[in-house]
């Protein structure tokens, strides 16, 4: 990698490394580093031009030695406190992680980047992780290993978050590749890289039987709750007429690439889309039938998964799809639901609206909406009694009194990326959004401070990191 000169103010900066892999935005965050002049506010003049974030550093002909100026000011010095100071080391680990403003990295344990990006893209969920701690123990219908399993995700959950200092994953990878041998594979006496979202499904699939609460009890499928989709299907064969009906529940929606899709919602679309061949009986022989689906019930987190690898025939390998699928920061899926679940979330998303009216100063007219409301409710058959308030109203399936209303509108939270042409090569990151609003890159054991604006530029179109699974998070209307 080739080393430069920069000179800011006063200072010469010597030997400041690029790697002409990353965009010159990585670059900028090292001078940040270095000087404390925020990237947004450095300008660095290269071969008479000003260097942009998204330049391309091929073009720009950097030499060995070359010398940059950069023009900007650091942020403002804080002012000492009246006080003695206290020393980050000083403070119990737990303080340390709030004043760091994030949790610990994870080491890892030999191409484990695709295990450790799940982790910490599914360690995000604070209600995951009470559900966790309220872990009853092994019952008579869970296995071994599943339980194992749950007690490492458990005990790792929370050494991350008491830690601001790297953790090691060894008990968890331990537990996982005993559940899950094919995570233990060899190839020349190293562990092979593995598929985050085979992690990632198999994760979900033990923890969703693990933590099943007895029947009966107030949340007997916790993660269900959190995380299931349940879909209804119309399956239709054109040829002989015949129409039948289907539901199932998953955990993820599939965004399919094709050249017809250049953003999310359409991927999503397609997703919900699909051909099957089967026996038709009134044909008695085999015929095409055609899957729609709709969502009938939300999630409080939902996971969308890009199928960007196929299998590649002529190479006998996992080949990706690198075209460009841009995502959105706040996701609708209002028009991917049943008619059904439409009408539950009539009302919710108008209170939302009406927030959000609110908050962008505009005027609303609090006796229409709240007539407008019982009107929307009387028409479901919700109670509207005299006195009663529409936020304690409840409509199965999009509301939960506890918890608020689902809108159908999703924030998303999470972005688990790859970087490389193949499933079973290249890396696997987290970019995952704090509770302060703030996102961080969680590369390995090296977590990085993020802008917003920086995560939807993942959408793929080259060989930097891209999508590859987006969580998003509901957005309700509290009770």
């Amino acid at each position: 990698m080739p080393t430069v000169t920069v000179k800011w103010q006063k200072e010469l900066l010597k030997k400041v490394e690029i790697d002409p892999s990353l965009p010159p935005l990585v670059f900028k965050s090292q001078l940040y580093d270095l000087t404390g002049v925020p990237p947004e506010r450095q300008k660095i003049m290269i071969n008479g031009g000003l260097l942009k974030d998204d330049d391309d550093w091929s073009t720009l002909n950097v030499k060995e030695g070359q010398k940059l100026m950069m023009m900007g000011t650091a942020d403002e010095i804080v002012k000492a406190p009246e006080k003695g100071p206290v020393f980050m080391e000083d403070l119990p680990e737990e303080e340390q992680a709030v004043v760091v403003g994030h949790t610990a990295g994870l080491y890892n344990l030999g191409n484990t980047c695709y295990m450790n990006s799940t982790l910490q893209c599914l360690h995000s969920v604070p209600e995951l992780k009470s559900e966790l701690i309220k872990y009853p123990g092994k019952t008579n219908d869970l296995d071994q290993s599943s339980h194992l399993l749950t007690i490492a995700t458990r005990d790792l959950f929370g050494e991350l978050d008491r830690n601001v200092k790297p953790v090691s994953p060894m008990q968890f990878w331990m537990m996982l590749r005993k559940k899950y041998p094919q995570f233990g594979q060899l190839h020349n006496g190293a562990f092979m890289q593995q598929d985050a979202e085979e992690c990632w499904t198999q994760i979900m699939y033990t923890l969703s039987q693990s933590l099943k609460a007895p029947n009966g009890s107030e949340n007997p499928e916790a993660v269900k709750k959190l995380f299931g989709i349940d879909l209804v299907s119309r399956v239709h064969c054109a040829e002989s007429g015949e129409e039948s009906s289907e539901a199932e529940s998953v955990y993820s929606l599939k965004c399919h690439i094709s050249h017809e899709v250049n953003h999310l919602h359409e991927g999503l679309k397609h997703g919900l889309k699909s051909e099957l061949e089967k026996v038709s009986p009134s044909l008695g022989r085999s015929s095409i039938y055609l899957k729609e689906s709709r969502i009938n019930d939300l999630p409080r987190y939902l996971t969308v998964q890009f199928v960007r690898f196929f299998w590649k025939r002529e190479s006998n390998q996992k080949a990706k799809i690198l075209r460009k699928v841009d995502y959105p920061l706040e996701l609708d899926v209002y028009d991917l639901c049943s008619d059904e679940l439409r009408k539950k979330l009539e009302v919710p998303r108008k209170l939302l609206r009406d927030e959000e009216g609110r908050k962008a100063g505009l005027k609303i007219d609090e006796k229409k909406s709240k007539d407008t409301d019982v009107k929307m409710l009387d028409a479901e058959g919700s109670s509207s009694a005299k006195g009663e308030s529409l936020a304690s109203s409840s409509q199965e399936g999009a509301t939960s009194e506890s918890e608020g209303q689902l809108t159908g509108v999703y924030e998303l939270v999470s972005v688990l990326t790859h970087k490389g042409r193949s499933a079973d090569s290249g890396h696997y990151v987290a970019w995952v959004k704090q509770e302060s609003g703030k996102w961080i890159q969680f590369d390995d054991d090296n977590p990085i401070p993020q802008r917003e604006e920086d995560i939807t530029k993942l959408s793929g179109g080259g060989d930097w990191h891209m999508a590859y699974i987006c969580m998003y998070k509901a957005r309700v209307i509290r009770n």
